[in-house]
């Protein structure tokens, strides 16, 4: 077995792809996992994930990054340790449910990237809510842009349109083109006005819309309707036990008046509280009573304990309990144009969070009254409703006749089928993003059953934990026919192989596209990107093929040396490479 550039660490849904997704792009990649996998024989290693002697078979001493990804953060952090013991400049890329505590490990070791399945997936949910068919994601001027496929046909609008058209727009950023016919690259095909042509592909970055955060005096109205609708319901026994409680004075205040005309109402009233409420006083409106009367009186006192006990509790919950904290702090669920949660984990609170700080109405439905991410959805005013939500009446509590569109994306992909197929039944055209673990499995649900999007988080994410294994600063990474490529930054060094170039002819021979440059506290973008001269201290964001990296990081990160491009790759790419080697 060769020494592995790459180990990957737990070959579940996640690992297992990005493991796979390295060795497609001919990385030198090993495998652990806790049992034997039918499907790869050569290159995974059985054993222990914790065991030292596990991770020395693996080759970990030579190797140069470990990816750790195991669901338990618990299991991945006890690799981390075993692993930096046994080779303490490793880098590792791990991946962590707990954000904070990824945070936190980034800060304090070195060659540490913590990285969240859940994290990575959410965007492109959320996306998908908007109509947006996302492939991915890139981090751009402080915002998330998705990041989608143009297909051009016979009826596409821009059949025809020259690609230097689209070039300088700053509300997109062209990623990658996939001619059908010729060999070009997108630097160079938008330098000489190539017109798209039928079978093109384009990847494309969009700027995300962001919903208003300024809600109209309007908008502001029916909220606190909704929110006195909310208290009306939550004071529902309270109002009721009260008027229990004031009925029974009444007849017992009227009963005494009626029997003995010289009580006066005041003295019965008076008697009829004190009795009732335990505190006495007045006995002598009953003491001369008949006996009739007398048994009434117990029977007064028997239902008045039972009534003052209830109303009692109800108060002191009211006040020194957390019902009147929860009703305050709580937010109406939104009647109409909003967004429903089903299924409050933690993809469900990201897509969430996600959507509310972009200015949009959220509504959450969990069936768990003590989840995990419950204070979390409260403490950030989004509205939960707590129930099954495969159920209508849950989903008609959510207001889905007025919803914009549903996630169903709890844990288990037959609830979440469930979930969409009973929101259809209610509202056929609101839109359903369904979470779905086995890719392929979604892919069927979707064609059989037409919902707007099926989505598996697994598919999401794995390329961004295959790109962050390769190394540099990622921000963003997808898959397009078969090849990983990668959204990366660079900076221009004395020794980088682009110093010197115009941004246009380092990319066409390198065989990347620039998104933007950051150069003497300006941000270039469009013609000026193309025109301008790369010098010491720039700094370079551009989209590259995987195997291509190699002529970046023999300056930049030295450390980790990719494969060359495959014999598949054209001419043109190979006599590309070789000038770049000749530059530098």
């Amino acid at each position: 077995m060769r020494t592995p550039q790459i180990i990957v660490c737990g070959l579940g849904p996640t690992g297992y792809e990005i493991f796979r997704l390295l060795r497609q792009q001919g990385i030198e990649a090993i495998g652990i996992h806790d049992h034997p996998l039918p499907q790869e024989t050569d290159h995974v290693i059985v054993g222990n994930l914790r065991s030292s002697s596990t991770l020395l078979a693996a080759g970990i001493q030579e190797a140069q990054t470990l990816v750790l990804a195991m669901v338990d953060d618990a299991v991945n952090l006890a690799v981390l340790v075993q692993a930096r013991l046994l080779n303490p400049h490793i880098r590792i890329v791990n991946r962590l449910f707990n954000q904070r505590l990824g945070e936190r490990l980034n800060h304090t070791l070195e060659h540490h990237t913590a990285m969240s399945v859940s994290a990575l997936a959410a965007p492109v949910f959320a996306f998908a809510a908007f109509g947006n068919r996302a492939i991915g994601q890139l981090q751009l001027f402080n915002q998330t842009w998705p990041i989608h496929e143009e297909y051009i046909h016979e009826g596409h609008d821009w059949l025809g349109r020259t690609l230097d058209e689209l070039w300088d727009d700053r509300s997109r950023m062209l990623i990658y083109y996939l001619p059908m016919q010729t060999h070009l690259d997108l630097v160079s095909a938008v330098l000489r006005q190539q017109p798209l042509q039928v079978g093109d592909r384009l990847i494309i970055a969009t700027q995300p819309t962001i919903g208003s955060r300024h809600k109209s005096w309007l908008a502001r109205g029916k909220q606190f309707f909704r929110w006195l609708k909310t208290l009306r319901q939550q004071i529902q026994s309270s109002v009721a036990i009260t008027l229990v409680l004031f009925l029974t004075i009444f007849v017992a205040t009227l009963t005494y008046t009626a029997i003995n005309a010289e009580v006066t109402a005041v003295d019965a009233l008076y008697f009829s509280v004190g009795m009732i409420t335990g505190a006495g006083g007045n006995e002598k409106v009953a003491e001369t009573a008949p006996a009739l009367i007398k048994v009434f009186t117990v029977i007064m006192m028997l239902a008045g304990a039972g009534v003052i006990g209830i109303a009692y509790a109800l108060l002191n919950d009211w006040v020194l309990g957390t019902s009147f904290r929860k009703l305050w702090n709580a937010a109406p669920t939104p009647s109409e144009n909003h967004y429903i949660v089903c299924g409050l984990g933690g993809i469900g609170i990201k897509i969430a969070t996600r959507l509310q700080e972009n200015g949009y109405e959220v509504v959450a439905i969990d069936h768990d009254p003590n989840g995990r991410f419950l204070h979390t959805a409260q403490s950030l005013k989004i509205p939960v409703v707590q129930g099954d939500a495969t159920l209508p009446d849950t989903l008609e509590t959510a207001n889905v006749h007025r919803a914009k569109a549903l996630f169903a994306v709890s844990s288990d992909d037959t609830t979440n089928l469930e979930i969409a197929l009973t929101a259809k039944g209610l509202q056929s055209d609101v839109r359903v993003v369904v979470r779905a673990h086995d890719a392929h499995f979604g892919m069927m649900v979707q064609e059989v059953f037409e919902f707007n999007s099926v989505l598996s988080p697994t598919e999401i994410a794995a390329p961004s934990f295959a790109a962050a294994a390769l190394g540099g600063q990622i921000f963003g990474s997808g898959m397009t026919a078969g090849n990983l490529w990668i959204a990366m930054a660079t900076t221009i060094t004395p020794e980088h192989p682009f110093l010197g170039q115009d941004v246009k002819s380092a990319a066409a021979n390198g065989d990347f596209v620039p998104l933007y440059l950051e150069t003497r506290g300006d941000t270039l973008h469009g013609w000026e990107l193309l025109g301008a001269e790369l010098t010491a201290g720039d700094r370079l964001y551009l989209t590259i093929p995987a195997n291509r990296l190699a002529q970046l990081w023999r300056v930049v990160e030295p450390e980790l040396q990719l494969p060359a491009p495959s014999s598949e790759s054209n001419g043109q790419s190979n006599s590309r490479q070789n000038r770049i080697v000749m530059n530098n």
